[in-house]
């Protein structure tokens, strides 16, 4: 060996556990049933009020009881989106069998990624000023907005010593947290990671894009060629990481292998994104996982349904893989736009279809858009035996962010 060169030894990275709150279901195996069966979970948004808006339906969580995961917080000092990563937390560990005592003896860090945070709460907060004037906010609100009470509060939950860290690159956020997660274990910086995205229904989200004209009046529809644009949702998808090496000694469940990762930041608009840009960070991706385009059996789109969005992806898709490009479906089509947590459901999806050996369906597929040229595996799950899988995120300003995932 040269003189001072450095000898690296990096550990492989596995996920073992999965916790996600959504509309369709809450924890993995209800996820996976819903995926399976093409189950829609938009419905007529109850947690805000609606008036002024012609459009009112959206995929929002029902029946979420945040005292049945929160044990050691208090749940009510949590706001929503908070209370969404700590039950989905809760929900990772337990399906990874690893004991929260291990956990807190052991190094063990929290990455999540949001584009809104508390935003539910900002927007009461804003309500009482413009009522009632600065003096009459409610303290017991203004500490529970903060950004990194999302990932905070996991790590106050289960008594973890690891970093904490909480990153807002908007709807590529998820994955660039599980990015950075991987990262960490693979260095042997940390045992165990607990990775993903979240956010909360806002109106300020529902304003924001039905004011752009982004909002559809009824269903999503990636990759059909009326789409007409998305459906706002919620939710939180997070993943337990560890060491290859661990879960053998553990003898645990391994759903699938974390292969790599690309990021990159075209930063050439606020909103629109850039096709040759998405083709760089997909062939980041796969630098960095040691593969190639023709290794990928099956791609978890960003595909929100908005005419420019859906076309630009596929444009991208394209470039990398040639006019064949592997089945390409939008789980959004059902879940709607979890905007932080999106990408991070989509891994979530990625990892049980490579275990279960499926391809989740687009729902809501009509006419396929010819323009895009993607088989979406319209309306129905489809049975395959899936090797590697490549997870779409991108975000507002350019963040782009992808991962690769392969079955154990």
């Amino acid at each position: 060996m040269p003189v001072g060169t450095i000898e690296m030894s990096y550990q492989r990275v596995v996920i073992t556990g999965l916790g996600a709150v959504t509309s369709v279901g809450l924890g993995a195996a209800s996820f996976c049933d819903a995926l399976r069966k093409g189950t829609s979970g938009i419905s007529e948004i109850e947690g805000f009020d609606t008036t002024g808006f012609h459009i009112t339906r959206a995929g929002e969580v029902k029946g979420f009881d945040p005292d049945r995961w929160i044990r050691e917080l208090n749940p009510s000092a949590l706001g929503r989106s908070s209370q969404f990563a700590v039950a989905a937390a809760r929900m990772a560990i337990e399906d990874a069998a690893i004991d929260p005592e291990v956990l807190s003896h052991s190094e063990c860090g929290v990455t999540i990624g949001t584009t809104e945070g508390e935003s539910q709460l900002e927007f009461r907060l804003v309500q009482q000023w413009v009522s009632d004037g600065p003096a009459s906010l409610d303290a017991s609100l203004v500490t529970q907005t903060p950004a990194d009470r999302l990932s905070v509060s996991v790590a106050r939950e289960f008594y973890l010593h690891g970093e904490a860290m909480t990153l807002s690159t908007a709807c590529a956020a998820g994955n660039y947290a599980i990015g950075h997660a991987y990262d960490l274990i693979k260095t042997g910086e940390t045992d165990f990671m607990l990775c993903g995205g979240v956010d909360s229904l806002s109106r300020s989200a529902l304003a924001g894009f039905y004011r752009v004209g982004a909002i559809a009046p009824e269903i999503c529809q990636p990759f059909d060629a009326n789409r007409q644009g998305i459906l706002t949702g919620e939710g939180a998808g997070l993943l337990f990481l560890e060491s290859l090496a661990s879960a053998e000694r553990r003898g645990t469940r391994i759903y699938a292998e974390i292969l790599g990762y690309g990021t990159n930041c075209d930063a050439q608009h606020m909103t629109a994104p850039d096709p040759s840009s998405i083709a760089g960070c997909m062939r980041l991706a796969h630098s960095n996982a040691g593969i190639s385009a023709l290794d990928i059996d099956y791609i978890c789109a960003h595909g929100t349904g908005t005419p420019l969005n859906d076309a630009v992806e596929a444009e991208a898709i394209r470039e990398v893989f040639g006019n064949q490009p592997p089945p390409t479906s939008a789980i959004k089509s059902m879940i709607g736009h979890t905007m932080g947590a999106a990408s991070a459901l989509g891994s979530i999806a990625c990892a049980l279809a490579l275990h279960r050996g499926f391809m989740p369906p687009t729902i809501n597929i009509q006419t396929p858009d010819p323009k895009c040229g993607l088989d979406c595996v319209p309306n129905e799950a489809r049975t395959a035996e899936l090797s590697i899988v490549q997870n779409d995120g991108f975000a507002f300003g350019g963040n782009n962010a992808i991962t690769i995932f392969g079955r154990r």
